[in-house]
């Protein structure tokens, strides 16, 4: 009679196999003690095998996110988009495409279990600087300089690593990977390069009679950090807010009429209205209430799946709070 091998494997060795072995091995003996003589072993393959497939130990937990860093790159190296910015965003999000928990997801939560420690940041910090070096040559094509470029492409870098290892502990395959992708990319697009003359910062500009009452209000209350703070002649006094992430929303009538409809029961909005995203939208609402703010409407879920609230702040300006509540599972 002859063996059939390892019971429950499969005869023909595989990508997947190869993976389930070595991670099966990284967690019971560690992942310095564990050879690729013992993952061919446990997989019933040969070591040749093993070589079809990876080069050494750590590119089986790295192969996943390698192939797509590939096509990355591949799509950087092409010439032509319009919007280089845009065109980082949209291909870094892209890459948590359809994404499953695999090995690497299963190390990063691992990682004191399969001892990988050292061996593990080495290899990270080698993925991130594999971005890093895509952005930047692409940014530096579409004409943005190098030292700038470099820096946003190590913000891009940072963003998809920490992207990936909040998912991975979040419970990868709970939420995908490209809404952590999409969250990390908000902050990694604060750096990046925008072509010449563009415009570089969203600033309103706010007529505030009782001064100190409306910055405390918006700095203390809201939770806008102040970044700036002048002084001159005559009393003049101005304090410059940080709030985020900057976006204009431009709606013609219909629209503005249907958010009214919708977040207020048809109460009109000003002309100008400023609309601040929250994390809790009914706390931050009862909050500013208690701060002072008028309220116009009370919290309630809108059919682009937020929960939004309109409150009269001080200085006379019209705000909605808004909490995004992502998509129906």
């Amino acid at each position: 009679m002859s063996s059939t091998g390892r019971v429950g494997r499969p005869k023909a060795s595989s990508k997947e196999t190869l993976a389930e072995a070595a991670c099966e091995l990284f967690l019971e003996q560690g992942f310095e003690a564990t050879s690729i003589a013992d993952i061919t072993s446990r997989a019933g393959v040969s070591r040749s095998s093993f070589f079809n497939y990876f080069a050494s130990k750590s590119d089986i937990l790295w192969a996943g996110l390698d192939e797509r860093l590939a096509t990355l790159e591949s799509r950087f190296a092409d010439e032509g988009a319009t919007d280089p910015s845009s065109d980082v965003r949209a291909t870094v999000i892209a890459l948590g495409a359809d994404f499953a928990p695999d090995s690497l997801a299963l190390a990063i939560v691992n990682a004191t279990a399969m001892g990988l420690g050292v061996e593990f940041e080495r290899e990270a910090s080698f993925r991130r600087t594999r971005i890093a070096r895509a952005v930047a040559d692409r940014l530096v094509r579409e004409g943005a300089d190098r030292l700038h470029a470099e820096v946003a492409g190590a913000a891009w870098g940072g963003a998809v690593l920490a992207a990936i290892e909040a998912w991975a502990h979040d419970g990868a395959g709970v939420t995908s990977l490209e809404r952590f992708l999409s969250r990390a990319a908000d902050a990694a697009a604060s750096v990046a390069i925008q072509p010449p003359g563009a415009v570089r910062q969203l600033r309103v500009v706010v007529r505030a009679p009782d001064f100190d009452d409306a910055l405390a209000f918006y700095r203390d209350v809201v939770g806008m950090p102040q970044s700036e703070a002048y002084e001159a002649d005559g009393g003049a006094r101005v304090a410059i807010l940080d709030a985020g992430r900057a976006t204009l929303e431009l709606s013609n009538p219909a629209q503005v009429e249907f958010i009214d409809r919708v977040e207020t029961d048809g109460a009109a909005s000003d002309r100008i209205r400023l609309a601040l995203e929250v994390d809790d939208a009914a706390s931050a609402a009862d909050r500013l209430a208690a701060g002072g703010a008028g309220v116009e409407a009370s919290v309630r879920q809108t059919p682009w799946r937020s929960l939004n609230a309109r409150l009269r702040g001080p200085a006379g300006l019209q705000l909605t709070l808004f909490q995004e509540l992502g998509p129906q599972e």
